[in-house]
């Protein structure tokens, strides 16, 4: 009878205000290994039930393989068998077996756990004789690497038998007359070739762990199996020293955190108390160690570059897909990023927090699209952590050459708050939940009292406001009575309708958009967003929504009459622009601070001056921000 998981308290507390020690971390370790050994459980049962899902291959010549390497080298298959290589494919295969993903033909996805016990094999220096799936000719060794082989590809997908002896591994096809040839070497040992592609290997520090950056492995992405994507040379180099850089960020002491506000009673860091508190709870804060693989982002994306993308899955802890970053300090912002999301994804395992509500609806400052409240809690802790990792940045040179982390932090902190006061107030939180929540509140609140720099602060509020203002006018709109008193209002001066609750805009209906303006507040000097978002790709070069307006310009450098006008002439053109009316509310309310409530219900006044021309948005504005009389 094995003994329920029980989470010390303080361990939780440190991991919901965000960050987490050692000890806490190495918890939710645990957790994920318990529960990776019960879903490997699951899988060998189903196939103990119907063993011809395997194929050719035999699960008691598979698993008696993997037991005899553990009881050869006790840690060298369940060290396999719970790294983030056997997790993704495991949560895949599973899926498979009911019915909610697709892939190869079922023996290849399950046959895999063959190529698992091989690699468990050549590990411990045991013997193997088995059947394994090869795709195109290649067969994936979990963790190690690539093995291809030689000749005339073989096409589709074709069993291969393997033979594991003294740490050599022999391949051979096992149809006859296709040219391809048996392949011969020694997995752990042996060099790169156009036959063997090993895992690359990320040292976190001479002699001490390393990190897999992995471009071979089928199950690398978040779900369906992908082909190989070798990286060049040139392409490998860069990951090599962004890697060793961003480790050496991390590594780095912090810069004392600001000192808190005259007459406040924020404390200097809110993650944690005592001697090494600081260092081990902080959020924002990362062991580079803790992450077990990095996935080069496998392809594009329709809409345009990938540069700035990362993903992670609650399947794989400790692995990120991230998209080749342009410096340190952002490769160094994702894994912290991505490794929260391991952190809360392995909580989630433990602990309920919520109702599953996947409903498409709740606003997220750092998406264009709408989210579901998971997606919302998800956001909030990974974003914790990232304001964290940029507060500590502030005033590090090195780290930070243009001093950009006040901005970045000072957003980070905003757009948190704002999530997490919907998590309270529209989620249905378990009794854990809430606490999570409680102690992402207590440290971003703590954050929000302390100084920054005040020019940086603005422009963290503006980009705030700016991107919150675009994205209810583009997934908002007023019900059809609301809508028609508001434009009888502005014309007649009727009375104006009450507020009603907003409509979501169909997704059939919502198009894709970046915040450009908000990427302009980051660098006001740039001039272009583009040269701040990285938008380097010529099939997205001068694109609307990747090219800002002059207004945008105008608005960011403070000239809100300038950029008022600006909006309001481009506004001829295109009527009813969700970016231009978003601009043109950001200046005039600049321009007039009382008239700052229409940014709050922002669909109410693109419903105003609806088929109206830019001559009406001045009066809409003046209608709509004037103080209600009492009903």
């Amino acid at each position: 009878m094995h003994a329920p998981i029980r989470m010390p308290g303080h361990w939780f507390d440190e991991l919901a205000a965000g960050g987490g020690s050692v000890e806490a971390i190495g918890f939710l370790a645990q957790g994920e290994r318990s529960r990776r050994l019960l879903l490997i459980g699951e899988l060998l049962a189903r196939l103990e039930e119907r063993p011809a899902l395997l194929g050719p291959a035999d699960l008691g010549a598979i698993w008696g393989t993997v037991e005899r390497a553990e009881a050869r080298k006790p840690g060298s298959a369940e060290g396999l068998l719970t790294g983030p290589q056997v997790g993704s494919w495991l949560a895949h295969t599973l899926r498979r077996l009911h019915g909610a993903a697709a892939g190869p033909p079922l023996w290849v996805d399950a046959g895999h756990l063959a190529a698992v016990a091989l690699v468990a094999a050549l590990r411990a220096g045991t013997d193997a004789d088995l059947v394994v799936p090869a795709r195109e000719g290649a067969v994936s060794l979990p963790a190690l690497g690539l093995a291809r082989l030689p000749g005339a590809p073989l096409l589709g997908f074709q069993p291969v038998h393997a033979r594991v002896r003294e740490g050599e591994l022999h391949l051979a096809p096992s149809a006859r007359g296709t040219g391809a040839t048996a392949l011969s070497l020694r997995p752990l040992t042996a060099p790169p070739s156009a036959v063997w592609w090993p895992t690359h290997r990320l040292p976190v520090r001479p002699g001490g762990p390393e990190v897999a950056l992995d471009d071979t492995d089928p199950y690398r992405d978040l779900d369906r199996p992908i082909p190989p994507r070798r990286l060049t040379p040139r392409a490998l180099a860069i990951w090599q020293r962004l890697f060793t850089e961003a480790v050496a960020l991390l590594d780095t002491s912090p810069v004392p955190a600001p000192a808190p506000a005259p007459g406040s009673d924020a404390t200097p860091d809110s993650g944690g108390t005592g001697p090494g508190a600081e260092t081990d709870t902080r959020p924002g804060t990362l062991r580079p160690e803790e992450i077990r693989r990095i996935v080069p982002w496998p392809g594009r994306l329709p809409n345009g570059p990938v540069e700035g993308l990362s993903a992670s899955t609650a399947d794989a802890f400790g692995s990120m897909v991230v998209a080749e970053p342009p410096n340190a300090a952002a490769l160094a912002e994702t894994m912290v990023h991505e490794f929260q999301h391991s952190k809360l994804g392995a909580l989630l395992h433990l602990f309920a927090m919520l109702d599953d509500d996947r409903t498409e609806e709740h606003y997220a400052p750092w998406r264009p699209d709408p989210r579901h409240l998971p997606g919302l809690l998800h956001g909030a802790y990974a974003f914790v952590g990232v304001a964290g990792f940029w507060r500590d940045r502030i005033g590090d040179r090195a780290a930070d050459p243009l001093d950009l982390a006040p901005f970045r932090f000072a957003l980070r902190r905003i757009q948190t708050r704002t999530v997490l006061r919907t998590l309270v107030t529209r989620a249905a939180l378990t009794g854990p939940g809430r606490r999570l929540v409680a102690g992402l509140t207590r440290t971003v609140d703590g954050w929000l009292r302390e100084p920054v720099d005040g020019p940086a602060v603005a422009r963290a509020r503006a980009a705030a406001a700016g991107h919150r203002a675009e994205w209810r006018l583009r997934h908002l709109r007023c019900a059809d009575e609301e809508c028609a008193g508001l434009a009888a209002a502005v014309r007649s001066g009727t009375p104006l309708p009450p507020t009603r609750p907003p409509g979501l805009l169909p997704a059939a209906e919502r198009t894709h958009w970046q915040d450009v303006r908000g990427a302009l507040y980051l660098r006001p000097d740039a001039g272009d967003a583009r040269d701040v978002m990285g938008a380097t790709d010529p099939a997205t070069d001068g694109a609307p929504d990747t090219a800002p307006l002059h207004a945008d310009v105008l608005l960011v450098h403070g000239e809100a009459a300038s950029a008022r006008e600006a909006y309001r002439e481009q506004g001829a053109a295109t009527p009813g622009d969700p970016h231009l009316l978003a601009g043109w509310l950001l200046a005039h309310t600049a321009l007039h601070p009382g008239h700052r409530r229409l940014l709050a219900r922002p669909e109410r006044f693109a419903a105003a001056v609806e088929g109206e021309g830019p001559e009406m948005w001045e009066r809409a504005a003046q209608r709509l921000a004037a103080p209600e009389a009492p009903a």
